[in-house]
């Protein structure tokens, strides 16, 4: 599913897309690698794109809970988000191509 231009996702930051029904939480990380997670902490329901990026890591503006960006893992025992694999094509296009759970 396609999401839009590239350049939209400024680095360093996140954004959250409609996909088939879900929010997804996409970030540019600043070495321009592209993560993408379900955009709503599973703990008490923060906005994860509004979080702070720390190398592949998120912290949930809402209590400091902080998920790896590229399983979706929680490291202060929440559980997990969903992890959306994301390509960026040719023409600078994001999109989202799947979903898998969690993995350590």
């Amino acid at each position: 599913m396609k999401l839009g231009p590239v350049r939209d996702l400024p680095q360093g930051e996140g954004r959250t897309y409609p996909v088939d029904g879900d929010m997804v939480a996409v970030f540019r990380l600043h070495n321009g690698t592209i993560r993408a997670v379900s955009a709503v902490c599973p703990h008490a329901g923060g906005p994860i794109a509004d979080g702070l990026i720390d190398d592949d890591v998120v912290i949930c503006p809402l209590h400091q809970h902080i998920f790896e960006l590229a399983t979706g893992c929680s490291k202060s025992g929440q559980p997990a988000l969903r992890v959306y694999d994301v390509r960026v094509d040719a023409d600078g296009d994001l999109f989202i191509q799947g979903e898998r759970a969690c993995s350590t």
